[in-house]
């Protein structure tokens, strides 16, 4: 019997040094392999015999770890991306990441994401906490998923950094306190949650003056050497998902050698070093040499995203990705997710949803794009063999959209209309009070449809602040 030892990475990211005391425990207790996971965690499998004899090895080194369990998942962050997958200059840099990591007192039990608005390598969403840096300089959204649901919640006020690791720990104690409210229900009071939190939370918070615009998603090339400034970084991506102990130890060793501090994991469970010198570039091409490395798959093989050590997930995935390199087909700018296991969080734009009877549901975002939330149903009941025929269809209709220009602008103009038929909402800024006129104010005799400008001498039915209080968020 095995059992499977799971050890969070929180930020994504670890110390050479810590990480090769990890792996000469994990080889004392007889592991051969190392796996990473789509929330940039670690694991790896060691027999019954040998699992006591690990444990005190992880206690005496204060190494916090998890038997056959996911209690605390990883945090998530984008701090991979930094200096090498951003596209634009933003404030967000490690100092501000390190310093939020640090300052989390409590293990998350909830799924918990800090992601850089202006990257698209980690996906923004699959936390149920999800924090994504704003335009304004320490400032974040906040978007709630609530835990078995896709109601996705975003806060009308942003958060500052240094409040992060606290608003994330009430937030989740709200959640699992009063789950009959919060937690796998169909409908949700997002404005009660919202009211139960800033009472509980004294933190400073702003107003959102302007929305989250989402970066069009395109999915970095990350594998193989890649110069950066005057330096180098290295991807490597694994088909099987295997990482060999020994070559894991080499890349811990050379990292120490050359005076690189850390190693990187990604959501697409690749490593990534960073900050190699020209000088010692020939030293990682032994290394690749040593093991038989391949560090230039396809590109339609590293877009996928599927659950953490999933065997039939990951044969399926391999199953396409054949079909897909015989049809020649493109695949680039798409990204896939399968989920085998319901309400997995797994993101992509396109999705493989399987069903109690074993076929799939192929669902797509509206706009192709990975962190949209917005998503519709292509097919139905597809049996797994005839998957990939769909799929290319599919891929061919978003270039096909893509490429003419009369549907694009079609499109474009059906997004716009859609856009104009939202409802705008106002927001009482001394009790955070809603105003919608989908459903009016029944308290001030204000009946459904009524738009919030045309009413005169307005006053909160809570507060009784004057219109003049109220915002439009």
């Amino acid at each position: 019997m095995e059992h499977l030892i799971k050890i969070n990475l929180p930020g994504g990211f670890i110390s050479a040094g810590d990480l090769y005391e990890i792996l000469l425990i994990a080889e004392s207790a007889g592991a051969t392999d190392i796996r990473f996971g789509n929330r940039q965690q670690l694991y790896f499998t060691v027999k019954a015999d040998r699992l006591e004899d690990m444990e005190l090895d992880m206690l005496k080194s204060e190494i916090n770890f998890e038997i056959d369990e996911d209690v605390y998942p990883n945090i998530m962050s984008s701090y991979v991306a930094d200096t090498i997958f951003n596209h634009q200059d933003g404030w967000l840099r490690e100092g501000v990441y390190k310093d939020i990591f640090d300052r989390f007192d409590h293990q998350p039990t909830l799924k918990v994401n800090l992601v850089d608005n202006y990257q698209t390598f980690v996906p923004f969403f699959s936390g149920n906490i999800n924090f994504i840096a704003s335009n304004i300089n320490n400032y974040w959204f906040t978007y709630i998923r609530f835990p078995k649901t896709d109601k996705l919640c975003c806060f009308p006020s942003l958060v500052y950094s240094e409040d992060i690791p606290a608003l994330a720990k009430v937030a989740e104690e709200i959640i699992l306190q009063k789950k009959d409210l919060f937690y796998n229900q169909a409908d949700i009071d997002e404005e009660l949650f919202y009211k139960t939190l800033v009472k509980k939370l004294a933190v400073a918070i702003r107003p959102v003056t302007e929305p989250l615009k989402l970066p069009d998603f395109y999915l970095p090339y990350y594998e193989g050497f890649n110069k950066y400034s005057n330096k180098y970084w290295l991807g490597i991506y694994r088909r099987n998902e295997l990482f060999k102990l020994d070559f894991l130890k080499d890349v811990c060793l050379l990292c120490l050698k050359t005076r690189i501090g850390q190693i990187y994991t990604s959501p697409w469970k690749s490593i990534i070093i960073k900050g190699i010198e020209q000088a010692d570039r020939n030293q990682w091409g032994l290394i690749l040499s040593k093991y038989h490395l391949n560090v230039r798959h396809a590109a339609n093989e590293l877009n996928w995203q599927i659950e953490d050590m999933c065997k039939e997930g990951l044969d399926l995935k391999q199953q396409l990705v054949r079909q897909f390199e015989e049809a020649d087909a493109r695949t680039y700018q798409l990204s896939f997710a399968i989920k085998t296991q319901p309400k997995t969080g797994l993101q992509g734009s396109i999705i493989l949803r399987k069903d109690t009877q074993g076929l799939y549901d192929i669902l797509h975002t509206r706009d192709f794009n990975l962190n949209s939330k917005d998503e519709v149903i292509y097919a139905r009941r597809i049996k797994p063999h005839a998957l990939s025929k769909k799929l290319i269809a599919l891929c061919n209709e978003f270039y096909d959209q893509q490429s003419d220009p009369i549907l694009s602008s079609t499109i474009a103009l059906a997004e716009e209309d859609r856009s104009q038929q939202e409802t705008a909402i106002y927001q009482c800024n001394c009790c955070f009070t809603r105003y919608d006129k989908q459903y009016g104010d029944p308290e001030n005799d204000v009946e459904k449809g009524i738009d919030f400008e045309s009413l005169d001498d307005y006053a909160c039915p809570v507060c009784d602040a004057p219109k003049s209080e109220f915002m439009l968020i």
